[in-house]
């Protein structure tokens, strides 16, 4: 009896408990914005973290709150943030300007030498823990692969040459790679750049001659040679402004390391 009477009361507790939780569930349920799934399916889903927010659901969720632009889905572009302005009754706000990631260093393992043999894990970040890394360059690309593994959209790959490759026509422009390069090496840029510099060095002529057969030197010929005063050398490293360049390529036939290339001619290079 006295056993039966226990399994009474236990299943009695069992349903009133039960009832309260059910009532909580309803009393304090917090009806979620159905635009916020809509906004979701409508996101790449790589949840790359290139908004800011930890995925594409949370961004989403921000966006509906109104605490996060609408063109803020790098991976996404304009087509994306149409979509959401759309959905959300708003005018257009993004730009047609395309971003892609670039690398900022030519300097491969056969004119770039290493200072010691490194023979440790194959990721950049630990290559530093060594001396600041193995490379005679310290501003140099390592070459171990580090940007290629955390690239969600498989845009990047290891050359022959030592050094990353950018797949343009993969590539979204997240920014992923750039912040895992502990040295700054990957950059993202407009694809709409006329002139660029891909080095990363910030050492004098003299560093860099004797660690790098291609890195800028600083020599300012390209300073003197063009009309339009778009570029500047600044921490000893050339800088083109693009919003002033107009591609006449005087700074490139004057470069004497050839070390400025032409945006245009590498992404029509495949």
């Amino acid at each position: 009896m006295e056993l039966v009477m226990s399994f009474v009361i236990i299943g009695g507790l069992g349903l009133i408990f039960g009832g309260l939780l059910a009532y909580a569930a309803r009393r304090f349920a917090v009806e979620e914005d159905p635009r916020v799934e809509t906004i979701t399916d409508l996101l790449p889903g790589a949840n790359c973290g290139a908004c800011g927010f930890a995925g594409c659901s949370s961004f989403a969720e921000k966006v509906v709150a109104g605490q996060a632009p609408v063109d803020s889905c790098v991976p996404g572009g304009k087509k994306v943030s149409d979509n959401i302005c759309e959905v959300l009754g708003l005018e257009s706000v993004a730009s047609e300007d395309r971003k892609i990631a670039q690398v900022f260093c030519m300097g491969s393992k056969d004119i770039a030498p290493d200072k010691f043999e490194y023979q440790g894990v194959r990721d950049c970040k630990a290559a530093m823990m060594y001396s600041g890394g193995f490379k005679a360059c310290t501003y140099g690309c390592l070459g171990l692969g580090t940007c290629v593994e955390v690239c969600p959209f498989d845009a990047l790959s290891m050359g022959e040459n030592g050094l990353p490759k950018v797949d343009t026509d993969k590539c979204t422009g997240c920014g992923v790679c750039a912040k895992a390069c502990p040295r700054n090496v990957i950059r993202i840029i407009s694809a709409r750049n006329v002139k660029y510099v891909p080095c990363n060095s910030k050492d004098r002529g003299k560093v860099v001659r004797e660690s790098c057969e291609v890195g800028c030197i600083a020599c300012k010929a390209c300073v003197k040679a063009c009309p339009n005063e778009a570029i500047t050398v600044e921490n000893n490293l050339a800088v083109i402004d693009s919003a002033k360049c107009d591609s006449c390529g005087k700074c490139i036939e004057v470069c004497k390391r050839q070390i400025i290339k032409d945006l245009g001619k590498v992404l029509a290079v495949k």
